[in-house]
């Protein structure tokens, strides 16, 4: 199970939507607080789109098929609190729009919950 995990994962990082791609660019290398990022990452039952396992902050970029999953994201989000991380997400469109936005809320969530924050 976790191989096929892994696999798919693979496969997700190298199809990412347009939005991921730009938020990636944002992530990436320690840019943001000095904290590390992953992209398309198993935790558990899931895959994230993002994780900083040192921030304990999971980010998920949705598109417009999780208007019709809530109680899916809702069951995963909820997951993913009790396992200790806390969970960020934006729409696609806000991602592509508006991405100095979605990095000043991210940046806000990791300095919050950071030990010295």
């Amino acid at each position: 199970m976790r191989k096929s995990k892994v696999r798919i994962a693979k496969k997700l990082r190298k199809h990412q939507t347009e939005a991921e791609q730009r938020l990636w660019r944002h992530l990436r290398n320690k840019q943001l607080g000095g904290f590390k990022f992953r992209r398309q990452q198993p935790i558990g039952p899931y895959i994230v789109d993002f994780v900083s396992f040192d921030g304990n902050l999971v980010i998920e970029v949705d598109g417009g098929q999780h208007a019709a999953n809530k109680e899916n994201d809702l069951k995963r989000d909820q997951w993913l609190q009790s396992e200790g991380y806390g969970v960020l997400r934006f729409w696609n469109t806000d991602v592509i729009r508006n991405i100095e936005g979605v990095i000043a809320i991210i940046r806000k969530k990791l300095v919050n919950s950071s030990p010295s924050g």
